[in-house]
């Protein structure tokens, strides 16, 4: 042989490629070899080349809201014989017939270790569990419809493969269409924010039970595609098959399940225990394709049974960027690389390709929206859900591959079928778009501000947290916030999770657990711990509620997945953490920038009231009792409904025994009120800037009944100072005793005032408010946290009537001394 390969045909249409086994790598193109002769600098090549098309595509599609998995088969297909391959030149040099093999075999064993991957993030058992009959019988019915249209269409496609069995391509045909994605489906619904509402966890459920059908059903096809129908092989392919299943559930998994218990709780699996694992994947593999199943139902099976926990987190963190980036990508590649659709010819086949992505699309969303209607799910969202059934990608591609390696689809087949995945799948996110408009099922609600919540009633509360470090200074903020029973608070915590943009959401988005939040992948163990330490709180804290939720998405949006739950609880107040924490000398950095883009939103768009948590840690001074830390916080009063807000959340916290209250009031001297001097035609005018008379009468109301209503409290100390300008206002903020652990503030509006001149000049963080800034600034060289307020007022205007505090002053007398704490009146309300 010589050292160039060389390549023969045989006579059942399989070419055989020849080449030299010294030919890996090249000596140098200074020996005069071509690297594109040799198999490793040739592969390199491929890979870099399929990698760049398919990320300018990403690109150019991210506005048509394609999902990845289109950028990367249409990548495939650009490159294969339909465009570029075109050229005779192009495809001997870059992709010659004897480098695929290589290029092919990678791009299997990318799909082996991701479909581990799938199997490992699953919880079958938990979804069969949660999903319900509903979910069941769409999975069921949306596989019906299109299964039958895919054997209609088979009589007339079967028709250029004459040489394989009309089952066997009755069941390829019928499982490609019926199937749908739940990789792709999944990151669709996180795109949507659609993943936390109930059409998305029925899509969810379905799509899941969908592809386990869709993974039977092919076990069954490979089991009778090279044997004589229900043969003596097939048989034995069955068994073997349900063997392996029976030996990971029953040996496997406890063998896993040993190694968790041999690992020292709060340690990683060690290295060992990892390869061993890892290289189950490829025995699995290797043991199903021996069997006669496809090696990748091996690996997935082998994923299924690997426990939730620790040890998956480990293993999705050592493998999920290397395959889902590099390897998964040229699976796709590949798929298009086998699509040629210049073997569609002829207006009759491409008007029955027509039909079928048609009729298929019709059938699964009819199947889909009958049972929905049947289960009075209404008839645009019962369409939606039909619409996003007809996702197509993995399992779809997977099925089409192994069809054409086992001659059951031919060129022209598997060219159609490949475009109606892509078609099919291109419509459903611009679709959705367009048809779903969910009708807004809530109840107005008056009470989206602390001063107009009851105080016998339910203060509801959104938390948002990005990492563990966010979670003790705000339990001990709700602690303090004085939940009792006539007045409990619903804590609503929202882990914040930014939507990455990998080709499959499966590794982001798990499927919705009991408790209502979806598991992360690398920060499932995350969020454990940040929900942990609420559910906690909630256990040992008394008359406090803790509901968990994960939103999943990116940050320039993440706003509208925390306003639309602010709304859907009725909630009265957001706490979301400052973009900024504090370092080991004092200093405040940049935990994200994106975090500061996400607060701005948060404030513009917001529902109710919003509080912006500066952490520096809410510790308190000593310990009252086991369960009980005192604490010092200030309120800096100067007036606005912001202040307001402000005041009206120190009385809840006034109510605590454990919380000791300083009210600072900011008074305009004489002084403040001139502000400029402006020479116009030779005559000075005197420019004085007021506030509004409206608001200031709200403010003195408000401040005049918190003094009466907390008058007789020694836990509460009210002062007032009076100051002419900003350098002022520093100095009399400097005066506050250094043991306070927490400052309370309102935003304040944008408008001119006396009391910030010339610190807004100097304001790096204005979301914060001038004050606000101060207080959080490294410069200010402070000890303790800061909450900035910013009341909601998106609402009908606040009348005369209103009264700021909760008692009026003939509720006052016969209050007990100050010695007694009291009770939350039960009959009037914060407004």
């Amino acid at each position: 042989m010589s050292e160039r390969a060389t390549i023969s045909t045989n006579k059942s249409r399989d070419a055989i490629v020849c080449y030299s086994p010294t030919m890996i790598t090249t000596n140098g193109i200074w020996q005069g070899e071509d690297p594109l002769d040799f198999a490793l600098p040739l592969f390199v090549l491929q890979v870099t080349l399929i990698i760049c098309t398919t990320r300018i595509l990403v690109f150019i599609l991210k506005p048509f809201r394609q999902p990845r998995v289109i950028a990367e088969i249409l990548g495939g297909v650009i490159l294969g014989p339909s465009v570029l391959g075109r050229s005779t030149e192009f495809s001997i040099t870059l992709f010659p017939l004897r480098s695929v093999m290589v290029l092919e075999t990678m791009a299997n064993v990318g799909l082996l270790y991701f479909l581990f991957l799938v199997g490992v993030e699953m919880d079958i058992v938990q979804v069969i569990k949660s999903s319900g009959r509903k979910a069941v019988i769409i999975a069921v019915t949306g596989m019906i419809l299109p299964f039958l249209i895919g054997v209609s269409f088979s009589f007339i496609l079967h028709q250029s493969a004459q040489y394989v069995k009309l089952g066997i391509f009755i069941i390829f045909l019928g499982v490609a269409l019926s199937v749908t994605a739940f990789p792709v489906l999944a990151r669709i619904l996180a795109e949507l924010k659609l993943v936390n509402t109930e059409i998305g966890k029925i899509a969810m459920a379905s799509a899941l039970l969908n592809d386990m059908c869709a993974w039977v059903l092919l076990a069954v096809a490979l089991a009778v595609a090279e044997n004589e129908y229900w043969s003596l092989n097939s048989l034995m392919v069955i068994a073997g098959t349900a063997a392996f299943v029976v030996f990971c559930i029953y040996v496997v998994r406890p063998l896993i399940l040993w190694i968790i218990q041999k690992t020292p709780e709060g340690e990683s699996v060690s290295e060992f225990y990892i390869c061993l694992i890892l290289s189950g994947v490829m025995i699995s593999g290797f043991i199903t394709d021996a069997i006669g199943t496809h090696s990748v139902f091996g690996a997935f099976v082998y994923g299924l049974v690997i426990p939730n926990g620790p040890i998956g987190v480990t293993l999705i963190e050592r493998l999920e960027d290397f395959v889902l980036g590099l390897l998964l990508p040229l699976f796709f590649a590949i798929s298009g690389l086998k699509t040629d659709v210049t073997s569609i010819k002829g207006a009759g086949t491409w008007a029955t390709l027509a039909l079928v992505i048609v009729l298929a699309s019709a059938g699964k969303i009819t199947g889909t929206l009958l049972v929905s209607l049947y289960y009075d799910i209404p008839f645009y969202e019962g369409l939606t859900l039909g619409l996003l059934m007809n996702t197509k990608g993995l399992v779809e591609i997977i099925v089409l591959n192994v069809g054409k390696d086992q001659n059951v689809l031919d060129d022209k087949t598997f060219a159609i079928m490949v475009i109606v995945a892509v078609v099919m799948t291109s419509i459903v996110q611009p679709g959705v778009t367009t048809l779903y408009r969910p009708a807004r099922k809530r109840v107005a609600y008056k009470r989206r501000t602390i001063q107009r919540t009851k105080p016998d009633g339910e203060f509801r509360v959104v938390v948002c947290v990005h990492t563990p470090r966010n979670v003790p200074t705000i339990i001990q903020l709700l602690e303090a916030s004085h939940p009792t029973k006539k007045s409990p608070i619903s804590t609503y915590v929202l882990h914040l999770v930014e939507l990455s943009g990998r080709a499959s959401a499966v590794h982001i988005v798990q499927y919705t657990r009991k408790s209502g939040r979806p598991a992360i992948n690398r920060m499932q163990a995350q969020s454990d711990h940040i929900f942990n330490a609420f559910q906690n709180f909630e256990q040992h804290g008394g008359f406090v509620s803790v509901t968990p939720f994960t939103a999943i998405s990116q940050y320039s949006t993440i706003h509208e997945d925390i306003c639309n739950l602010a709304e859907d609880k009725r909630a009265a107040l957001i706490i979301i953490p400052f973009h900024k924490h504090q370092t080991v000398d004092g200093r405040m950095e940049d935990t994200n920038s994106s975090f500061r883009m996400l607060n701005q939103n948060v404030l513009a768009h917001a529902p109710c009231s919003v509080g912006i948590l500066v952490d520096r840690g809410l510790n308190g001074q000593k310990r009252l009792s086991q369960n009980q830390i005192l604490h010092h916080i200030a309120v800096l009063f100067f007036g606005g409904p912001d202040d307001r807000e402000a005041l009206a959340y120190a009385w809840r916290l006034s109510q605590h025994p454990g919380n000791n209250i300083t009210v600072m009031r900011f008074v305009l001297g004489d002084n403040g009120l001139e502000t400029t001097t402006e020479s116009n035609s030779g005559q000075e005018t005197l420019t004085v800037e007021t506030d509004d008379d409206r608001e200031k009468k709200l403010d003195e109301k408000c401040i005049h009944e918190f003094r009466e209503i907390t008058m007789h409290s020694s836990a509460v100390m009210y002062m007032e100072k009076v100051v002419n300008h900003g350098e002022e206002t520093v100095a009399a903020i400097r005066t506050i005793d250094g043991n306070h652990d927490l400052f309370i503030v309102g935003k304040g509006r944008a408008v001119i005032s006396p009391f910030t001149a010339g610190l807004s000049d100097w304001s790096e963080c204005p979301e914060l408010g001038a004050i606000g800034d101060l207080l959080a600034s490294s410069d200010f060289l402070a000890t303790y946290s800061v909450l900035v307020l910013q009341q909601y007022v998106g609402m009908e205007t606040i009348g005369d009537t209103t009264i700021c505090m909760p008692d009026s002053p003939t509720q006052q007398q016969g209050r007990p001394d100050s010695g007694q704490r009291r009770s939350p009146p039960q009959d009037t309300a914060i407004f």
